[in-house]
């Protein structure tokens, strides 16, 4: 992965993560690619404007899985991340609310998941990919059948 400036001017405010891998350390420290997954689907979805993530397909999947006993649910539909020893990238689905800025919902997102990762795990986030897949009209019930015109 390339290696990028500490001080990229789009992430104002930036601190750079203490190091998890330190040649002074006893042990070594992993951090799990679920455990990433997590911490940046919480970050994005406390974003105003950001409805859900993941595309239609893997939320209609997730919504059956939620209906079955004993399988818990996934708070890592439409986030995946690559890992490596000191750095993380991570893609993101996301569906916006109807009349929400995209680009500025974007930023936000983009900001904040920066922010919670490197400050949970101390892996440097050198890229956050964002894909805005849909959006969720006023009124639009997610759980509710289509409903046909034929009986």
């Amino acid at each position: 992965m390339a290696q990028p400036s500490p001080n990229r001017p789009d992430v104002p405010g930036r601190v750079t993560p203490t190091p998890l891998n330190e040649d002074t350390t006893a042990g070594r420290t992993t951090i799990s690619s679920l455990v990433v997954q997590k911490v940046a689907g919480l970050a994005a979805r406390e974003v105003a404007g950001v409805h859900a993530l993941g595309s239609g397909v893997s939320r209609a999947f997730g919504a059956l899985r939620e209906r079955i006993p004993g399988s818990g649910t996934t708070s890592t539909s439409g986030v995946s991340v690559e890992v490596g020893e000191k750095q993380t990238a991570i893609d993101l689905d996301l569906v916006v609310e109807y009349g929400a800025r995209i680009v500025e919902v974007a930023r936000a997102v983009r900001r904040n998941v920066i922010r919670a990762v490197e400050e949970i795990t101390a892996l440097e986030v050198i890229e956050v990919n964002i894909a805005v897949n849909d959006i969720h009209l006023p009124g639009e019930d997610d759980d509710a059948p289509e409903s046909s015109r034929v009986e």
